[in-house]
Order: structure tokens, then sequence, then C-alpha cells
């Protein structure tokens, strides 16, 4: 999976190492229906503080298009976190019910025959 990171935080380093470790770990049993992730990080008040900092991940999914989730947090690990969380319980979801409908599908043609 290809992890593609921005920010304009002057941290951005540090960042982008978590990140790249949380996405791969959080999307290890997706990996094969997200072949590109890519996260944004922006402080949205700047010096001013408080519950700003703001993490967008889009992933770009094999036949499911693009999922794109934001969340906002007081840090940015729970911002990538939540947005990663998010991220994959919808992806789980999408996965499941493409799943049950082929499955539902299948049942209902073998009853006609």
């Amino acid at each position: 999976m290809q992890v593609l990171f921005k920010s304009r935080h002057p941290h951005a380093t540090d960042l982008r190492d978590l990140t790249e470790r949380r996405v791969r770990f959080v999307l290890r049993r997706l990996v094969w229906l997200v072949p590109r992730a890519e996260v944004q990080m922006s402080d949205v008040n700047g010096p001013r503080g408080g519950i700003d900092k703001r993490c967008q991940v889009e992933l770009r999914t094999d036949g499911a298009g693009s999922v794109v989730v934001a969340s906002v947090a007081s840090d940015w690990r729970t911002a990538l976190d939540n947005a990663l969380a998010r991220a994959a319980r919808f992806l789980t979801r999408l996965w499941h019910r493409g799943h049950d409908t082929r499955r539902m599908r299948q049942r209902f043609v073998g009853h006609e025959r």
C-alpha cells in the first residue's frame, strides 16, 4: 500500500513516520482493498490552540472509489486514530454489504432452478 502524507506543520517528519505506521497497522487486514492512502494533517486555528488538529484520510479503493474521512481533535494522534478508525469501519461495512448481497443473490438464483 502506498501512503502519501501532506502537512504544512513544522513537525511534519515526526508526523509522517507516525502516520505511515498507524495507517499500515489499522488497515493491515484491508490492504488488498486499499492500494493507496493519502493523509492530510492541518492545524485549523494555528498557534491559538484549542481543539483544532484536523486529519483527513482519503483511501483509494479497488472498485469502491475513494473514501474520505476527516476528524478534528485536540492532538494529532487522536485526530489520526479517529479518522483511521472511521475509515476502517466504513470499508468493512462496505465490503460486508457487497459480500452479503452477492451471497443473497446466489441463494435466490439457486432456489429458482
